[in-house]
C-alpha cells in the first residue's frame, strides 16, 4: 500500500470540484464539518455561501438525501485514485453522550454512526478536538467507532502528551491499530510543528498537513513549489506516513491547482 495522500474538504462537497479531488494524486479525502448535536444526531454544516446545514442521521437513519449519498460515494468510483473518505468532527457533546446514554449498539448516537456508515461508505471518523480533550470520552468514544467498524484519526496541532496517550489507549490490545493515522497540523497554531519530534512521542508515524494558498490568512498559505520544499525538508530527516492539505476550498477560492498541489504528494510520497 502507498503512502497517505490527504485533502480536507471544507467546502461543500456537492458544490466542490468532485473530479479534480478524485484524479489530481489524492488517496483519502477528509470531509469537513460534521458535528454531533446533543441528542446524538449527526449534521453536516456546509460553511459554503448559497448552502445549507443538512442534518444526515437521526434515530438511528440517514436523512441526508440521496444527492448527498450519491456525491459521497462517488468519490471511491470510476476514474478515481480515492480509496479512503473520512469525516471530521470536533468533540462537542461526546463526553455528554459518552456518559449518558454511552456506546452501546442501542443508542441514538451508535445507530446513527451505523446509519451514516452504510448510506456514504465510510472509512473513517476524524477527531479534530481543539479544545476539549478529555481522555476518557475520547477513548470510549473510538472504541465505540471501531466496533461499528470505523478507523479513527486525529488531527491535532498541540498537546502531543495527550494525543499519545490516546493512541495508545485507543490500540491497547489491538493486533490491528484503531487510531491508525494522525494528520499533524503544521500551519497556523500548528505551524512550529516538526514531525519527526511528533512521531518519536506519539510512537507512530505521522501525516503532516499544510495549508494552501488562501484568503483567510494568506501568511499560513503555502504555493505547490512551497509546500514541496517544506515536506522535502521533513522526508530528509523522517520516514514519514504521507503528506496532505487544508484544504478544498481555498484552492478553489485561490483559483490555485489541483493538480499542481496532488504532484508534489505523488512525487514525495508515491
Amino acid at each position: 500500500m502507498g503512502l497517505v495522500r490527504t485533502i480536507f474538504l471544507f467546502k461543500d462537497v456537492m458544490k466542490s470540484n468532485t473530479t479534480a479531488l478524485k484524479t489530481s494524486g489524492f488517496n483519502t479525502l477528509i470531509i469537513f464539518n460534521i458535528g454531533i448535536l446533543n441528542n446524538g444526531d449527526i449534521k453536516y454544516y456546509s460553511r459554503t455561501p448559497g448552502s445549507k446545514d443538512v442534518l444526515v442521521a437521526s434515530n438511528g437513519a440517514y436523512v441526508g438525501g440521496d444527492a448527498l449519498v450519491e456525491k459521497v460515494r462517488s468519490f471511491k468510483t470510476g476514474d478515481t485514485g480515492v480509496n479512503r473518505v473520512e469525516i471530521s468532527m470536533n468533540a462537542e457533546n461526546v463526553r455528554s453522550l459518552m456518559a449518558d446514554p454511552g456506546p452501546k449498539p442501542n443508542t441514538p448516537l451508535y445507530r446513527n454512526f451505523v446509519a451514516l456508515k452504510r448510506a456514504w461508505s465510510l472509512d473513517a471518523v476524524n477527531n479534530d478536538d481543539e479544545e476539549i480533550y478529555d481522555m476518557p470520552s475520547t477513548v470510549v468514544f473510538a472504541k465505540m467507532l471501531g466496533e461499528i467498524g470505523y478507523k479513527y484519526t486525529t488531527a491535532p496541532y498541540e498537546r502531543k502528551e495527550f494525543w499519545a496517550a490516546v493512541k495508545n489507549e485507543v490500540n491497547k490490545g489491538l493486533q490491528e491499530p484503531l487510531l491508525d493515522r494522525v494528520y499533524l497540523q503544521c500551519y497556523d497554531g500548528g505551524a512550529p510543528n516538526v514531525p519527526g519530534e511528533w512521531q518519536t512521542t506519539l510512537g507512530m508515524k505521522v501525516v503532516p498537513h499544510l495549508w494552501v494558498t488562501n484568503n483567510a490568512k494568506p501568511r499560513e498559505g503555502v504555493t505547490s513549489a512551497e509546500a514541496k520544499a517544506r515536506f522535502h525538508s521533513w522526508i530528509q530527516k523522517s520516514d514519514l506516513a504521507g503528506g496532505g492539505y487544508w484544504d478544498d476550498y481555498d484552492i478553489e477560492d485561490t483559483k490555485s491547482s489541483y493538480i499542481a498541489y496532488g504532484n508534489v504528494l505523488v512525487s514525495l510520497f508515491p
